[in-house]
């Protein structure tokens, strides 16, 4: 299928990586199979991932990827035609049962599907905990379940960064498939997922070039001064509390 606006669009986001200067550096896209299906379960550290994500598919025969991603983005008047029109999957986070349907669908008819199973970025950029329905679409599916790691995109474009100097190197490792995936129960192969992706995770910020001591843009466990996982938590428990308390007073000057 040509897919000429996903392609467009593709050669757009080259154009800026270009532009910007990006150093892109990617292992292991090898593990991508050239045809199939398979569930890319990818890290989740900044708002470019999901343009960053799709690189290595991109270098292993033209893939495309299909991203699920927050239905609030596909409401959006300028993203939203183009997040449907790439095919992309939209998740209600109270209900995601369909987007679950679509993805499952999508993959045993031969697509890739991006997922990000820590759901929400990280501060503390290490693995955050992560969900089951990567695994899950996995299973029902019967597709490979491949770990990936993108490092770096965080200093571009994330929660406290905006900053698009020159030359910013951005790393990327592709995992082999898990195994035995379909012979174990969804949870066991969750917890052995984010064991995998913390190695990886490891072996990417390893090569990362640019890690000076100190660097807020690395984790602490690797001599930067991110938050820690612990201090990352406390810090979005607060955030909820606070959103949930500003809701809650909307909805009584509304009813008063």
């Amino acid at each position: 299928m040509a897919e000429p606006l996903y392609r467009g669009i593709v050669g757009s986001f080259k154009g800026v990586f270009r532009v910007l200067g990006m150093k892109l550096d990617v292992v292991g896209e090898e593990n991508i199979p050239l045809t199939g299906g398979a569930i890319l379960a990818i890290n989740h550290t900044s708002y470019l991932d999901f343009a960053l994500g799709g690189v290595p598919a991109d270098m292993r025969g033209r893939r495309l990827v299909r991203f699920m991603a927050k239905d609030t983005v596909f409401r959006h008047p300028i993203a939203g035609p183009l997040m449907r029109g790439m095919k992309h999957i939209p998740v209600n986070r109270e209900g995601g049962a369909q987007a679950f349907a679509y993805a499952v669908s999508d993959a045993e008819r031969g697509e890739l599907i991006g997922v990000f199973p820590e759901a929400t970025m990280s501060r503390s950029l290490e693995i955050k905990e992560i969900k089951s329905g990567a695994v899950r679409m996995a299973q029902a599916a019967d597709v490979p379940l491949i770990p990936m790691i993108v490092f770096g995109g965080h200093r571009v474009l994330s929660y406290d960064a905006k900053d698009f100097t020159r030359g910013r190197a951005i790393c990327m490792t592709v995992g082999s498939p898990l195994l035995d995936v379909q012979e174990n129960d969804a949870d066991a192969v969750t917890s052995v997922l984010r064991t995998r992706l913390t190695e990886l995770l490891d072996e990417t910020i390893a090569r990362y070039p640019d890690k000076p001591e100190g660097a807020p843009w690395i984790p602490q466990r690797h001599g930067g001064s991110a938050p820690t996982l612990e201090e990352a938590r406390a810090w979005e428990e607060e955030r909820r509390a606070r959103r949930s308390a500003e809701r809650d007073g909307k909805r009584d000057g509304k009813s008063a």
